[in-house]
């Protein structure tokens, strides 16, 4: 991998990998394995610990957090088939958009 490849993308490529030759040595298996309910749960973990770490304003820490939490929502993203691509589209389309303005325009189909 070089600078310019898409780390997320490529943590993906791995992700999807793990789940279709799922290893006993994997933690992205063992997720996997686990299920919805499993990964979520570690979503919400995740999710916590940035918030701890930011309220205590450690920038390693909140860095280090973070990617924990991006890593699990790329995980989740696997499980439910979903590409990064569609994210980032959907934040390519509100860029440039009052986030009000936005959140008043979703619809409930969306």
């Amino acid at each position: 991998m070089t600078d310019k490849d898409d780390i997320l993308q490529a943590v993906y490529q791995v992700i999807l990998d793990r789940k279709a030759n799922p290893t006993d040595s994997s933690y992205t298996a063992s997720l996997m394995r686990g299920g919805i309910d499993k990964i979520l749960k570690k979503v919400g973990e995740e999710a916590t610990e940035v918030v701890i770490a930011a309220k205590g304003g450690i920038v390693d820490e909140i860095v280090y957090e973070t990617a924990d939490l991006l890593f699990h929502l790329l995980v989740l993203l696997g499980h439910q088939n979903i590409p990064p691509e569609k994210v980032y589209n959907e934040l390519r389309r509100r860029f440039g958009t009052s986030g009000i303005a936005e959140k008043g325009a979703r619809t409930l189909d969306h």
